[in-house]
């Protein structure tokens, strides 16, 4: 089947070219159709208490989203007047002053103090305001324009919602210069490597056509989070490189064996479609493991990077072919030097003292483990965030003005008598941090009779048997102060009414915080045992997947443990991310050398000569691997100015560079120290596997190398092959020119003799 397809996608390359511009099409309306969620809280599961809380204040209380404005030094007729504005509003549900509350019959001397000063101050006043949709939809975005765009320069619009509005445009003017900068990086990478100026173009537009397409197909998703959106075109412009670099030196080789180059491009498609196939398994291992995560965005940046990593398969073996087809003159016409790097002394000196480099591994594990551990984690958004963004100055102004950082949302049912929901009260506002609490029961108090109540304040405290209590707090969410706040206001709340959920942002970041603590446990272990399930079936060994994925998991120790020494935290989802995505898109690296480690030792050399073949003809592979992956995420991590993507990127462009000097260094000591473990733990480890009937009657030309190569598994061929210099390519294209000429002569003389015999019989 891949056969004829691969003949046909030969024959009409432009063809080919046409229907994959084409596919353009749907893709970008794909993209344009889908929707990005900013709102990270929104990934929380369903089933805690928090998130039932938050869809109780969306219906029925109509109370989606929450935001607080602030008011300088203007006078009374203005707030009022900006309060009718912000009422006709398109998703905006509800418009809180204090009049609104008592109503304009009542004096402010007559208010209780505490619930005066939650909207006035010294010199500024505070409107909230609710709306229709939760804070992250594209309703209250519009919203929130709105109201910026009314309010003069001595307004302030705080809250989370307007965090998560500043994250949206940030993202959307930086995106285009996050993909053009890892392009033009990546470009300038492959140029330090590939003598051709125009291959890296031709390779990068075939990844270009693999990551719109899977920015298209997204909308079957029907969003993604701002955080894939960001990373996902880096990432799978990192990891599906290599599959590109493999079919065009297959192509290199095939071309001289086949006088037609689509023979040779053919011969490339069916060789790339096994191998590569099976060589990315343990990264697609490492993406779906994030789907294990209970916070949903785990199963969002999984599903896409795996998905992007598939498209991408599909378009190296099906697309790419074509172009390089179709530019094969121009690639050859215009060439250049390249950089080559001879690390032959250092290896020798490695194959020469093993037991010292394993050593030193041994001795790297336990700081680089306790660093890792002990390296610490941010999780409030807007932590790392621009301080001069519209919502981190409002956000500081409320705190300053008014003492207030968060709320805590209390629903519970309705119904208590008046003592104790004054008792309750009473408990909350003693708690340590609480500014002060707003309920139905505190509003009606002995000054303020029951029938001034407004009825929309009615309505936004009671509904359908339920009432809300809001809690003004002065910590800040993911802070220790806050979760022991929110333990106590729970227990409270809980011993007055047992179905109580408190909600709002400290509660779904404490949970947040739970969930994340339990999730890099969980993915951690589930990516581990894939990638290690997927190198002993590709080894059939039961030892070479331990020592493997032991000296990548050193590489990602010492990337987290580097914030722990550096004393900079990272967000919450890098221990997740950066578990699965290193060790399954760059355990290929450690794959490389124990392929062609195998290999040699099936030549006949010892272990030491072995090792030394092997570290010397894969380094330059690991480089350009490691390199591509670097450039492609270090253009991002240093201009993106929203945190989360920032350090994600950095710390995979920095943990590239890690695996590789892990797998250049480490990884050849520990494969030539435990070789006699490795023999006796593995099939066919120093002699090839026998190959059945059918497969020595395949006429294929061979030579000592290539008979080594079938006999290994066909998802490791791209990692041998990878692996060859072009001096190693050069000799083993000679060895198979010399076996065809030995072939064709023995055949001759066979021919002769049967003929002489023949004549010898008539005669």
């Amino acid at each position: 089947m891949i056969e004829k397809i691969a003949y046909h996608i030969t024959r009409k390359p432009k063809l080919v070219v046409l229907i994959a511009l084409l596919l353009l099409i749907p893709s970008f309306i794909g993209f344009i159709a889908t929707r990005v969620n900013y709102d990270i809280l929104s990934y929380l599961p369903g089933d805690l208490d928090s998130v039932k809380g938050s869809k109780i204040l969306e219906e029925p209380f109509q109370m989606a989203a929450t935001t607080m404005l602030v008011i300088e030094d203007m006078p009374p007729a203005y707030a009022d007047r900006l309060q009718n504005e912000i009422e006709d509003i398109s998703g905006v549900n509800n418009v809180i002053c204090l009049s609104s509350i008592v109503g304009i019959q009542v004096p402010t001397d007559m208010l209780p103090e505490d619930i005066r000063d939650i909207f006035y101050s010294d010199n500024a006043t505070m409107i909230i305001v609710q709306y229709d949709t939760p804070g992250g939809s594209d309703e209250t975005m519009n919203a929130i324009d709105q109201i910026r765009s009314i309010c003069n320069k001595h307004c302030f619009l705080a809250g989370l919602s307007t965090v998560t509005k500043d994250i949206k445009d940030l993202i959307l003017s930086e995106f285009p210069i996050y993909v053009l900068l890892a392009v033009l990086a990546t470009y300038v990478a492959m140029t330090l490597t590939i003598s051709s100026w125009v291959l890296p173009l031709a390779i990068l537009a075939s990844i270009g056509l693999a990551v719109a397409y899977n920015f298209g197909t997204n909308i079957f998703l029907g969003e993604v989070s701002y955080v894939t959106q960001a990373i996902a075109a880096v990432l799978q412009l990192g990891v599906t490189m290599d599959y590109s670099i493999f079919l065009y030196h297959r192509y290199e080789e095939e071309c001289k064996r086949y006088s037609d180059k689509r023979d040779a491009m053919a011969k490339s498609v069916v060789a790339a479609f096994t191998a590569v196939f099976s060589s990315s398994f343990t990264t697609v291992a490492g993406f779906l493991a994030l789907c294990f995560m209970r916070l949903l965005l785990g199963k969002d940046i999984g599903l896409v990077m795996a998905k992007g990593v598939a498209l991408g398969l599909v378009v190296v073996v099906f697309v790419l072919p074509a172009i390089l087809l179709l530019a094969d003159n121009i690639i050859h016409k215009y060439q250049h030097r390249t950089i080559r790097f001879d690390l032959s002394r250092p290896n020798a000196f490695i194959a020469k003292h093993s037991k010292l480099f394993v050593a030193l591994f041994l001795l790297l594990l336990v700081p680089a483990y306790y660093a890792q551990k002990h390296a610490e984690v941010y999780y409030k958004l807007d932590q790392t965030l621009p301080r001069d963004l519209p919502s981190i100055v409002a956000n500081d102004k409320l705190k300053n003005d008014f003492g207030m950082t968060s709320v805590h949302f209390i629903v519970m049912k309705d119904g208590l008598p008046y003592n104790q929901m004054h008792e309750l009260n009473d408990r909350l506002e003693d708690v340590t941090g609480v500014n002060s609490v707003v309920s139905y029961s505190e509003l009606v108090g002995p000054g303020i009779p029951d029938f001034f109540i407004p009825d929309d304040l009615r309505k936004m405290l009671k509904q359908d048997g339920m009432q809300l209590i809001m809690v003004t707090s002065k910590y800040s969410a993911a802070t220790d102060d806050a979760k022991t706040q929110l333990e106590e206001i729970k227990e409270i709340v809980k011993s007055y009414d047992p179905e109580a959920c408190v909600t709002g942002e400290i509660a779904m970041t404490a949970d947040l915080v739970d969930l994340t603590a339990i999730d890099i446990e969980v993915t951690n272990v589930i990516s581990m045992i894939a990638v290690l399930a997927i190198i002993a079936f590709s080894f059939k060994s039961l030892s070479i997947p331990f020592l493997l994925v032991a000296a990548i998991e050193l590489a990602v120790f010492l990337n987290q443990g580097t914030q722990f020494f550096l004393e900079e935290a990272m967000p919450f989802v890098a221990p997740t991310v950066i578990g699965c995505v290193q060790l399954g898109a760059t355990v290929d690296y450690s794959i490389l050398l124990a392929t062609r480690f195998q290999e040699e030792i099936q030549n006949g050399h010892d272990r030491k000569e072995a090792i030394l073949i092997a570290a010397n003809t894969s380094d330059m592979s690991i480089i350009t691997s490691s390199l591509v992956l670097l450039c492609a995420t270090i253009s991002v991590g240093l201009i993106s100015s929203i945190g989360i993507i920032s350090s994600l990127c950095n710390m995979l462009a920095r943990g590239s560079v890690i695996s590789a000097v892990i797998s250049m260094f480490i990884t050849p000591a520990v494969l030539v120290t435990f070789e006699p473990v490795i023999a006796k733990t593995t099939l066919w480890w120093r002699s090839a596997k026998p190959q059945k009937q059918s497969e020595t009657q395949l006429p294929a030309p061979s030579s000592s190398a290539e008979t080594v190569a079938e006999s290994v598994p066909a998802g490791r061929k791209l990692l041998q092959l990878l692996s060859l210099s072009p001096k190693a390519k050069l000799l083993r294209h000679r060895k198979r020119r010399h076996s065809k000429r030995i072939a064709k002569k023995s055949t001759q003389v066979e021919a002769s003799a049967r003929e002489e015999s023949q004549n010898h019989f008539d005669s």
